[in-house]
């Protein structure tokens, strides 16, 4: 009677957990890549050089480059750089904010060990008839990097970490517009 009643309750159990598996696609669960906000026929995406507000050197520059970069090698579509009418797509950036903070001191000389350089970006994905895609008005993203304390062997540190930076931003960018986050 045992035996019998452990196999009915083993079976009710595999079947619970069938029963589960089918019920989580329904959920709004979704393999990579199965949602996007690009539509069906795009082929290609216009990224012109992404606009700024802020008066730091290059990182509009840098953030265009990291994205374009990033949507070649992940997606099948073609990327156009500058103003192009025939693209299926626009996405557009706009460099808000960026500053430099610094982050911790060294107690002994009392000058800054590090720094936190942060960037807010604004990304707008139009299709070509002008309907929104995918929008974010306010992308914060933030990097830390340690200071030189030798002036003879000083390397100024922010330029390195505004590219770390546009690798995250672009990644994440890419992420958004291809999994519908």
């Amino acid at each position: 009677m045992k035996r019998s009643l452990a196999k009915s309750l083993s079976v009710v159990a595999q079947g619970l957990v069938l029963v589960s598996a089918f019920a989580i696609p329904g959920c709004g669960y979704h393999t990579a890549g199965s949602a996007t906000h690009l539509p069906a026929g795009t082929r290609t995406i216009d990224v012109p050089i992404f606009t700024t507000r802020v008066q730091n050197y290059s990182t509009e520059v840098e953030f265009t480059r990291a994205v374009i970069r990033e949507l070649n090698t992940r997606t099948k579509y073609r990327v156009l750089t500058g103003a192009n009418d025939d693209a299926d797509a626009h996405l557009s950036g706009t460099i808000l904010t960026q500053s430099i903070a610094p982050l911790t001191y060294d107690s002994s000389s009392g000058q800054t060990a590090s720094y936190l350089v942060t960037i807010t970006a604004k990304v707008v994905l139009t299709a070509r008839d002008g309907r929104i895609l995918y929008q974010n008005d306010a992308l914060p993203f933030r990097e830390q990097y340690q200071s030189t304390q030798d002036l003879n062997g000083f390397i100024q540190e922010d330029g390195p970490a505004v590219r770390r930076l546009s690798q995250d931003f672009a990644r994440t960018i890419v992420s958004n517009m291809l999994e519908s986050f």
